[in-house]
C-alpha cells in the first residue's frame, strides 16, 4: 500500500499486528464462551489487531469429551457462531475461532475463519491424537486429504478443508495459514504444506493441557517451525476454566517471527489474556525470495500451491499510527541478552582467529605485517593476530607491528600503539612517513607541500597510501603478508583507500565485523582474561579514543578530524546496513524502525554494559539525513571498493560484503531508486 497509508502506519512498511488470545474457559457453556471471545475480539480491534486467533475449540471449550457428540451443543454452537459472525461486520480483525463443527454426518474439530461478518473458510484438524491422555478419534473425523469442499454454515457456502490459504486483497503479505494443536506435534506439519503454498503467518488453535515441561516443547515446536518455515508461527492455547477432571490448562499464547519470539503470555493467569505483536510479512516475503532452498523445497513437495485453494477477502486496513508492537534492536549485529552477546562474541572472535590461522598455515610466510595506529581496527585485528599465534605455537615476534605516524597522528593514539605492541610481545617499530608524503606531494605540485594548509582528498590519500605501500614492500622485505584491518561498516561506506590504501591487504581479518561489534569483541577480551592484565588496561583505554583517521591536522579549537561527522554516526550506519543489505528493506521502512529503535534513548534494551553517557537518540529529521548519505555511499561510491576486496572470514549472520559471498553488485550503480522512495515517503515528514 505504498503511498496509501501515512508514514508512520505499520501498514505502509508490510507489517500485520498479529494477536493470540485466551479467553476464560468454561465446562460447555456455549453462551459464556461466546462472550469471552467477543470481549477479546473488541480489545484486539480497539488495539488495530488484524488477524485474532483464539484457542481450540474456545466455542464449546475442549475438555468436555462425550458433550462434543450432543445435538443440543452441536445446535447451540452454530447458532453462536452465527451471532460472532454478525457482531465481526463492525471489527477489524480477522477471527480464527475453534469450534466442533458438522458435515456430511462427521464431527470436526475445527477453525472457523471469519471477517467482517462472514465466514471466509472453515479448517478441519488433520491429525487427531489418540493416545495417553487424548480421545480425539472417539468424537472427531480427521480432516486430512478433504480438499476442494465446502459446508453451507451460518446460512453461508463456505469453503471447508485443509487446503486453505486466506489472502487480503488490499493488504499486501497479508497470507496465513491455520492448523490445530496436534498438527504441529506431526513430522510434517501441515503449516509446512501451508508455507510452501505461500502462507507468512501461521496459526494454531490450541487447547493442549499442561505437564511439566510441555510449555518448553511448545514453544521450541512453534520456534522452529517459524524458523524453517520463513514464517510468522501464532500460537493460542486453552486457560483456565475447562475442566480440570483429569487435566489441566495453562493458557500458553505465543508469537514468533523466524525462531524470535515477539510475544508471549503470563501463563496459570485468572483473566482473560491478549498479547500481540507486528510480524514483518514483507521481511519473510524478501527472506523467501533469498534463500533459494526454501523454493527448492516447494518444488521437490509437488508445488503445495497447486492443491491450495487462495481465500481472498477485503480486509480494510486502518492505516493509522498505532506505534510498533516489536522490539527493534539499536544494534542488529549486537544482541542486547548479556548470554547471546558473550556467545556471539566468543563465536565471532575465534572466526577471526580461525580465519587466520588457515591463511597464515596456507602461505609460505614468516610474518604477519600490520599497521598499528592505536584505534578500534587494528587494535582488534592486533589482538586477532596475537591469539592466532599463540594457537599456532607461534613466537608473537611473528607479527611485525608498524605505527606510522603521519601529519595529524595524535600523541594518545601513536602511545596507545606503542603501548599494545609492547604489552603483547610482538616485533614493532616504527617509520615517520612525513617525510616520504612530503616528498611525494611536492612531486606532485599540491599546495601543502608549499606551505599552504590545503588538506583534501590528496592530501589523506597520499598518507593512507604510503602507509600501505610501505606495509606491503616490508611483507616483500621479511617474508609475510600483510593483515588488513578494515571493518564491515567501512567497507559498506567506502571509508577506505582504494588499492594502494587501506582497502587492500594480503587478508582481511575485520572484513566481516561491523564497527559497532568490534569493540564489544574486544570488551569481550577483557572481559574473559584472554590476555594479560597490563594488555587489557590498554584495550579499554583504546576503546575510549575518538574514532578518527587522523589524517587531517586539528583545527584551530584543537578539535581532531572526527569520521562520524563525516560519514555519519557508525551506530546509524550499521542499522541502515542490516536492514537495507541483508534484509533489502526500502529506505521508507529503514527510516521507520530506525525512528522507533533509536527516537528515545530511555526506551527500549541497550546491550549490556552500553555506557550511560554514550546511549543516543535520534530524530527522525536526523535518520533521513545520515539515511541519504548512507544510500549515496553505499549505492553510488563504495561499490568498486568492494568489487575487488581481498579475502576475509564471514562473521555475523547479519551479512558480509565479499563479492564472492553475500553481495554481488555493479560497480557503476547508483542510488536514485533508493533516494526517490525515501523522499517520497519522508517528504512532509517532521
Amino acid at each position: 500500500m505504498p503511498g496509501a497509508t501515512p508514514f508512520r502506519s505499520i501498514h505502509a512498511h508490510g507489517f500485520v499486528r498479529v494477536g493470540a488470545g485466551t479467553p476464560l474457559a468454561t465446562v460447555g457453556d456455549v453462551a459464556a464462551n461466546v462472550a469471552g471471545i467477543l470481549d477479546l475480539a473488541r480489545q484486539a480491534d480497539a488495539e488495530g489487531v488484524d488477524l485474532l486467533v483464539l484457542p481450540e475449540l474456545a466455542l464449546s471449550s475442549y475438555a468436555i469429551d462425550d458433550l462434543h457428540l450432543q445435538d443440543a451443543l452441536l445446535d447451540r454452537v452454530e447458532a453462536e457462531l452465527a451471532g460472532i459472525v454478525a457482531a465481526s461486520a463492525d471489527l477489524a480483525p480477522v477471527l480464527l475461532v475453534g469450534a466442533p463443527i458438522r458435515r456430511n454426518g462427521r464431527l470436526y474439530n475445527s477453525a472457523a475463519v471469519i471477517s467482517r461478518g462472514r465466514i471466509l473458510g472453515v479448517v478441519p484438524k488433520s491429525f487427531l491424537p489418540n493416545y495417553r491422555e487424548y480421545y480425539e478419534k472417539r468424537w472427531f473425523a480427521p480432516g486430512h486429504g478433504l480438499s476442494g469442499l465446502d459446508i453451507l454454515l451460518c446460512g453461508q457456502r463456505v469453503p471447508f478443508g485443509p487446503d486453505l490459504i486466506f489472502a487480503a486483497d488490499d493488504l499486501a503479505d497479508f497470507r496465513f495459514h491455520v492448523e490445530i494443536c496436534e498438527d504441529y506435534w506431526a513430522p510434517l506439519p501441515p503449516s509446512t504444506l501451508g508455507a510452501m503454498a505461500g502462507a507468512l503467518i501461521l496459526c494454531n488453535l490450541s487447547a493442549s493441557n499442561i505437564i511439566i515441561g510441555k510449555a518448553r516443547d511448545r514453544a521450541l515446536l512453534a520456534q522452529s517451525q517459524s524458523m524453517r518455515a520463513i514464517a510468522a508461527y501464532c500460537y493460542s492455547a486453552s486457560g483456565p476454566g475447562e475442566s480440570t477432571t483429569d487435566l489441566a490448562w495453562d493458557g500458553q499464547a505465543m508469537i514468533h517471527e523466524m525462531g524470535t519470539m515477539l510475544a508471549e503470555s503470563s501463563r496459570f493467569g485468572m483473566d482473560p489474556e491478549l498479547i500481540a505483536a507486528d510480524v514483518d510479512v514483507s521481511r519473510l516475503r524478501l527472506e523467501r525470495m533469498r534463500m533459494g532452498t526454501f523454493n527448492d523445497g516447494a518444488v521437490a513437495a509437488g508445488h503445495p500451491e497447486k492443491r491450495f485453494r487462495t481465500i481472498g477477502f477485503a480486509h480494510r486496513p486502518h492505516g493509522r499510527d498505532v506505534g510498533l508492537r516489536r522490539s527493534i534492536a539499536r544494534f542488529p549485529f549486537v544482541p542486547a541478552d548479556p548470554r547471546e552477546l558473550d556467545a556471539d562474541c566468543y563465536e565471532g572472535f575465534n572466526i577471526q582467529v580461525e580465519g587466520l590461522v588457515k591463511r597464515f598455515q596456507s602461505t609460505a610466510g614468516k610474518a604477519m605485517v600490520i599497521g598499528i595506529s592505536g584505534g578500534l581496527d587494528s587494535t582488534h585485528a592486533l589482538i586477532v593476530a596475537a591469539k592466532a599465534c599463540d594457537r599456532l605455537g607461534l613466537p608473537r615476534t611473528t607479527i611485525r607491528g608498524y605505527t606510522m605516524p603521519g601529519f595529524a597522528t595524535g600523541e594518545e593514539t601513536r602511545a596507545n600503539a606503542w603501548a599494545l605492541m609492547r604489552a603483547l610481545g610482538i616485533t614493532a617499530e616504527e617509520i615517520d612517513i612525513r617525510p616520504a608524503a612530503t616528498q611525494m606531494l611536492a612531486d606532485m605540485g599540491h599546495p601543502f607541500a608549499k606551505g599552504e594548509p590545503v588538506y583534501d582528498v590528496t592530501f589523506e590519500n597520499v598518507q593512507a597510501g604510503l602507509r600501505t605501500d610501505y606495509l606491503f614492500r616490508l611483507a616483500n622485505h621479511h617474508g609475510g603478508f600483510v593483515i588488513g584491518t578494515g571493518d564491515l561498516s567501512e567497507l559498506a561506506l567506502g571509508w577506505c583507500t582504494y588499492g594502494v590504501g587501506d582497502q587492500m591487504s594480503h587478508y582481511g581479518v575485520n572484513a566481516g565485523v561491523p564497527k559497532t561489534l568490534i569493540q564489544y569483541l574486544i570488551r569481550w577480551c577483557v572481559a574473559t582474561d584472554q590476555f594479560d592484565p597490563e594488555t587489557d588496561r590498554i584495550l579499554t583505554a583504546i576503546l575510549g579514543t575518538e574514532i578518527s583517521p587522523e589524517l587531517v591536522p586539528a583545527d584551530a579549537s584543537g578539535a581532531i578530524q572526527s569520521t562520524e561527522s563525516k560519514v555519519g554516526p557508525y551506530e546509524l550506519n550499521d542499522f541502515f546496513l542490516h536492514h537495507i543489505a541483508r534484509l533489502g528493506l526500502k529506505p521508507s521502512k529503514a527510516a521507520f524502525l530506525a525512528w522507533h529503535a533509536w527516537k528515545e534513548a530511555e526506551g527500549g534494551l541497550w546491550p549490556a554494559g552500553f555506557p550511560e553517557a554514550l546511549r543516543n537518540s535520534y530524530d527522525l529529521a536526523t535518520i533521513r539525513r545520515w539515511l541519504e548519505s548512507f544510500l549515496f555511499r553505499f549505492f553510488t561510491i563504495s561499490q568498486f571498493k568492494r568489487s575487488a576486496i581481498p579475502n576475509g572470514p564471514k562473521v555475523s549472520g547479519g551479512g558480509a560484503l565479499s563479492p564472492r559471498g553475500d553481495w554481488r553488485a555493479p560497480s557503476d550503480g547508483n542510488a536514485k531508486l533508493w533516494l526517490d522512495e525515501l523522499a517520497a515517503a519522508l517528504d512532509g515528514e517532521g
